[in-house]
C-alpha cells in the first residue's frame, strides 16, 4: 500500500492549494480585503504609469525608475492573488505541476527585482539607466532560477496538499522525497545576501548625496532634496519591514498558528506595492 501511493504522488500532475488552512468557511470574508488591496494596487500604480507618460516633467532617470517598479509591483501581485481570489470564491485549488513551480519563481524573481530597483534609483545619477534597469531585471530571473530548476526535479512522495494560498517555496519543497538542502541553503543566501549588498550599495550612494546635500548653499535646496530621500526610505521600509517581521514572528513566535502565517505571507506580498503609489505621490 505505501509503494503504491508513493508512486502516484512521484510526480503529481497538481498541487492543491488550500487557501488559508483552518478558515475555510471563512474565506469568502476573507476575500474582501484581499480583492480591494488587490484594486487599489491596480489603480495606484496604473495611475503612477499614465501620470509619468502624460507628464513631461517627469521624463527624468528618476520617474523612469520608478515605472519600472510600478510594472513589478503590479507583475508581483498579480502573481499571487487573481489565484488566491479564485481558491477564496470559487474553491479552484488545483494548480499543475508546471504553474506551481512557475508561480513561485516570479514571487521571488519580482522581489529580487524591485530589491534592485530600489538600489538602481539610488544610483540613477552615476550610470546609464536603460543599463541598470537590463541588469536589475536581468539578475532577478538568473539568481532565482536554480530554485524551481531544483524544486521541480524532485521526486514528491508525500502528498500533494499545499497548505497555502499559493506555491510558497517552502510549504511545496516540505512535500519532496529527496536531499532539499541545497535548495533551502542557496534560498536562504539569496533571502539574505541580495538585501545585505542592495542594502550596502545603497547606503554607499547615500553617503554621497549627504555630502552633496550639506554642500547646497541654501537650506530650501536642502530640505527638498532630504524630502526625496526621505520619501525613497520610506518605499525601502515598504519592502524590507514586512518582510523581516515575519522572519522574526516565524523564528522567536514558534506558536503561531498555520492561518496566523499564511495571512502574514499574503500581507507581506500586498503592503509594498499597495503603499509604493501612496508614498511616491505624496512627495
Amino acid at each position: 500500500m505505501s509503494d503504491s501511493n508513493k508512486t502516484e504522488f512521484t510526480n503529481p500532475s497538481t498541487f492543491i492549494l488550500l487557501g488559508i488552512a483552518g478558515l475555510e468557511a471563512a474565506h469568502g470574508w476573507i476575500s474582501i480585503p484581499f480583492c480591494v488591496l488587490y484594486i487599489v494596487v491596480i489603480l495606484g500604480n496604473v495611475a503612477i504609469l499614465f501620470i509619468v507618460k502624460k507628464e513631461q516633467s517627469f521624463h527624468e532617470p528618476m520617474y523612469y525608475f520608478l515605472c519600472m517598479l510600478a510594472i513589478t509591483d503590479l507583475a508581483l501581485s498579480t502573481a499571487t492573488v487573481p489565484k488566491t481570489l479564485s481558491i477564496f470564491w470559487f474553491n479552484f485549488r488545483e494548480i499543475d505541476f508546471g504553474s506551481c513551480f512557475t508561480q513561485m519563481y516570479l514571487v521571488h524573481c519580482f522581489l529580487v527585482i524591485e530589491s534592485g530597483m530600489f538600489t538602481a534609483m539610488a544610483f540613477d545619477r552615476y550610470v546609464a539607466i536603460f543599463r541598470i534597469g537590463l541588469a536589475v531585471v536581468l539578475r532577478g530571473f538568473i539568481i532565482i532560477l536554480p530554485i524551481p530548476i531544483m524544486g521541480s526535479r524532485w521526486p514528491y512522495c508525500k502528498g500533494n496538499i499545499v497548505p497555502h494560498t499559493y506555491c510558497k517555496q517552502f510549504s511545496v519543497v516540505s512535500l519532496a522525497c529527496a536531499d532539499t538542502r541545497p535548495t533551502s541553503y542557496y534560498s536562504l543566501c539569496v533571502t539574505y545576501l541580495v538585501p545585505s549588498v542592495d542594502g550596502f550599495l545603497i547606503a554607499v550612494s547615500y553617503t554621497q548625496i549627504l555630502r552633496a546635500i550639506f554642500r547646497l548653499p541654501t537650506n530650501d535646496a536642502r530640505f527638498k532634496t532630504f524630502g526625496t530621500c526621505g520619501t525613497h526610505l520610506c518605499a525601502l521600509s515598504a519592502l524590507y519591514i514586512p518582510d523581516l517581521f515575519l522572519s522574526l514572528m516565524l523564528r522567536i513566535g514558534s506558536n503561531l498558528s498555520l492561518p496566523v502565517v499564511i495571512l502574514m505571507a499574503n500581507v507581506k506580498l500586498l503592503v509594498p506595492p499597495l503603499l509604493h503609489p501612496i508614498i511616491y505621490g505624496a512627495e
